[in-house]
């Protein structure tokens, strides 16, 4: 059974508004597709988030083959919702601060679903929807986002962007299991090795499942093609100081703050990072359905 369904849920620009300026974020509906398997619950569910090009046919697989495993899964639409189409080329249309507020806010809805167990919640996504199953991780947005102490418990991202560095490390001790490919230059997986590094003496409970020789979308059946105005990573992190101020260096010496979309777009229009591939690969993506599935029923029904 599918069912779409609304909920309550923000806009916040970025993660510093989260932090500090939640209250005042535009507050509105959005939607999703809730799957809910045969059977007589209440069962474990995944919450999934599309990527920059919105919904495509191989998330539609991963959630086909976790329905027919016995887990409910609600899809979110963090672009119709909003009325965008996606967000390749611009990535301010909708953020990933606000998509990070709807997994919450889904997350707070399905609490209370007669047929969910509130317990037994995971969260995953695929590139940028990857970077807030990634991110949901950190426990200052979880307690602004979820005061009640509902948190997920497991997080699956798909090649996300992880290039976002807080100063208060405090991570959540649910798993989290990333998967990426060696060649990815759209959200490069040296990020991921570093964000490891670096939060796994914090409590972090991280693994990462790697892919080598294979380019971003590595679980579709896409064909080698040039995105040339895709907004891409390259070397450059995002920090948040503890008082939730964002910056970045964006050249040698020069520090721009990234709170606000006027601040934004100025460090793009500075760094111009532009043009990724995208391509599937056979064997991984065969390899990545049975992985992401089995990771799902051990931390959600063993």
């Amino acid at each position: 059974m599918v069912e779409k369904v609304f909920f309550k849920s923000a806009s916040p620009f970025e993660l510093h508004h989260i932090l500090r300026k939640m209250d005042s974020a535009p507050h509105h509906p959005v939607f999703g597709r809730l799957h809910i398997p045969e059977g007589d619950g209440p069962f474990a569910c995944v919450i999934a988030l599309h990527g920059s090009k919105g919904w495509g046919p191989h998330h539609d697989d991963h959630v086909a083959i976790w329905v027919e495993a016995g887990l409910a899964v609600f899809q979110l639409d963090c672009f119709e919702s909003r009325q965008v189409d996606n967000v390749v080329a611009d990535q301010m249309r909708v953020t990933h601060a606000m998509m990070t507020a709807d997994a919450f806010n889904a997350l707070n809805w399905l609490a209370d679903h007669p047929q969910i167990d509130e317990s037994r919640i995971a969260i995953t996504g695929w590139s940028l929807g990857a970077t807030v199953a990634l991110y949901a991780s950190w426990e200052p947005l979880a307690e602004v986002l979820s005061p009640s102490g509902l948190r997920f418990a497991a997080h699956m991202p798909f090649y996300p962007a992880a290039h976002i560095r807080p100063e208060i490390q405090r991570w959540s001790a649910a798993p989290i299991q990333i998967l990426h490919g060696t060649i990815d230059n759209w959200t490069p997986i040296k990020f991921v090795h570093d964000f490891i590094e670096i939060t796994r003496p914090h409590g972090a409970n991280i693994e990462v499942q790697v892919y080598e020789g294979v380019h971003h979308s590595f679980d579709s059946e896409k064909p080698l093609e040039w995105l040339a105005d895709a907004i891409i990573l390259d070397y450059r992190t995002i920090e948040i100081d503890a008082n939730g101020d964002m910056s970045a260096q964006i050249e040698p010496g020069m520090v721009l703050p990234m709170n606000e979309p006027e601040e934004r777009f100025a460090a793009f229009m500075i760094a111009q990072n532009i043009g990724c591939h995208v391509k599937g690969d056979e064997e991984a993506r065969a390899h990545a359905q049975n992985f992401a599935k089995e990771f799902l029923l051990k931390q959600l029904t063993q």
